[in-house]
């Protein structure tokens, strides 16, 4: 078997594994042994890559791979669970930026081919020359395999500021969104011109552009927004490695990159139908940019932990409903200790989680997972709306707009039309929360004014504490 075959036949055995990994990715329950399956893919096609014929620079790669090796796994073991989004949108964005560098290297590459004085060559040489210049296909996957990298790059970069809270404000200005469309015409002018003259200065620009766009396009949006922005660039780092994969005739890039790109894709729709809203609208306008919505009469009703611990010790089925607050507050593991009380008692508990909650997808799941949770005790939203009218507490800890009814009642409120969770329908509502401020998407909470519902004001972890505490005594101190 020649060198070239075993490679093939490597690739294909990587990309069975990635199919492998991304079907056992779809459940809870099997979406760890699915990343082992993918990583063993990835093992695999990477140790093939080095048994391809004419390879060069082998000590540069196995350096590059070393180091990145390095980075990913320190960085990994020390990032703390919460700041998961953060790490997320960081490697969208490192794998965007590996596609496009590519695009970059290749895209020269062909410009020096192209460049070269042929005036004095034999016509075999120029003959060879002729059979190195690249079809037109291959330099329009190259260059949009780059933009999309380049956008993914600088656009991820962006998105981790704004998780991280370095860049903690939606960055808008007047005509915004003309300027990006006309940042994203010179983009595809630039391209164009790249892809046809091949000159350096026509690629640098291009590339500048591309970068520019990335940057613009993720200002102005909000961190309500982020799960889906995140789910959106996860998808362009695939499809750019897709193209770039093709670019380089290399079958396991093209095969994990199509992959990557069409999960992402569909992910992206699904979160974004969750909301109720286009990507489009995500991408090109404000959540919450618009009107107030009618005004809520009433008033925020407070309660102590002591009496919140004695509903909850003595109801028969409890709904938690976890949202960012929780994540901000650290608090999913006394949240899950609480939960545990209840059901020494026999109380009866789930946990709701809406889709998009929280600062990427998936994560509310990946906090209760880690704190320990039973995969068996966590209801999506269309499972669990059913089961709030018979639930007699439902806890609510750093959800907001997600379970805010004005998104079924109120034609004027900008949330209308966006599923939520019904909370509003249980027997009884207990809110933790700081304070009275409103969601991201700065309207006023109904649910928080409802007859039945009671805010049990302070820091998500310190709440959850003195309720577990509460229990602790009504259970005489044990």
């Amino acid at each position: 078997m020649s060198m070239t075959v075993l490679v093939k036949v490597s690739y294909l055995v990587a990309a069975t594994l990635f199919l492998l990994g991304l079907q056992r990715m779809a459940s809870p329950r099997t979406a760890r042994s699915g990343i082992h399956w993918a990583g063993a893919g990835m093992l695999i096609a990477t140790a093939a890559t080095f048994l391809l014929p004419g390879l060069h620079n082998l000590g540069l790669i196995a350096v590059a791979l070393l180091l990145g090796t390095g980075l990913a796994w320190v960085s990994a073991k020390k990032v703390a669970i919460t700041d998961m989004p953060q790490m997320v949108a960081l490697y969208n964005g490192m794998g965007g930026g590996s596609a496009a560098a590519i695009g970059a290297v290749e895209l020269l590459r062909f410009s020096d081919v192209a460049g070269r004085d042929t005036s004095h060559w034999s016509a075999e040489a120029i003959a060879a020359l002729a059979a190195r210049q690249p079809s037109a296909t291959v330099l329009a996957l190259a260059v949009i395999g780059s933009a999309i990298g380049a956008v993914s790059l600088s656009g991820s970069i962006i998105a981790w500021a704004k998780l991280d809270g370095r860049l903690d404000k939606r960055v808008t200005f007047p005509g915004q969104q003309a300027f990006n469309l006309l940042t994203a015409v010179a983009m595809v002018g630039l391209g164009a011109w790249a892809a046809v003259s091949l000159q350096p200065v026509a690629i640098i620009s291009f590339f500048v552009v591309a970068l520019a766009l990335g940057v613009l396009m993720t200002l102005p949006i909000g961190g309500a927004d982020m799960p889906v922005v995140i789910s959106l660039y996860n998808a362009f780092t695939g499809l750019a490695v897709a193209f770039e994969g093709y670019v380089l005739g290399n079958e396991a890039l093209i095969i994990a990159g199509m992959m990557v790109g069409a999960a992402g894709i569909l992910l992206t729709r699904l979160m974004a139908k969750a909301m109720n809203r286009p990507i489009s609208g995500v991408l090109f306008s404000n959540f919450g940019g618009g009107g107030q919505g009618a005004e809520i009469s009433g008033s925020q009703k407070p309660i102590e932990a002591a009496d919140v611990a004695a509903m909850m010790a003595f109801a028969e089925r409890v709904v938690i409903v976890p949202g960012y607050g929780m994540a901000v507050a650290q608090a999913q593991h006394k949240i899950w200790e609480l939960a545990q009380r209840l059901i020494e008692r026999g109380v009866k508990v789930k946990f709701a989680i809406h889709p998009v909650a929280g600062r990427m997808p998936g994560h509310m799941n990946v906090l209760l997972a880690e704190a320990g949770v039973p995969y068996d005790l966590i209801a999506d939203m269309d499972d669990i709306n059913p089961e709030f009218a018979t639930t007699d507490v439902s806890l609510v800890i750093g959800a907001n707009d997600v379970v805010n009814p004005v998104a079924k009642t109120d034609p004027s409120s900008p949330i209308y039309g966006m599923p939520i969770l019904d909370v509003v329908n249980s027997k009884n509502t207990i809110v933790i929360k700081r304070g009275k401020g409103t969601g991201f998407a700065g309207i006023e909470n109904a649910l928080f004014y409802a007859d039945n519902t009671r805010m049990l004001y302070g820091d998500g972890a310190e709440a959850a504490s003195a309720l577990v505490s509460e229990l602790k005594a009504l259970d005489g101190g044990h």
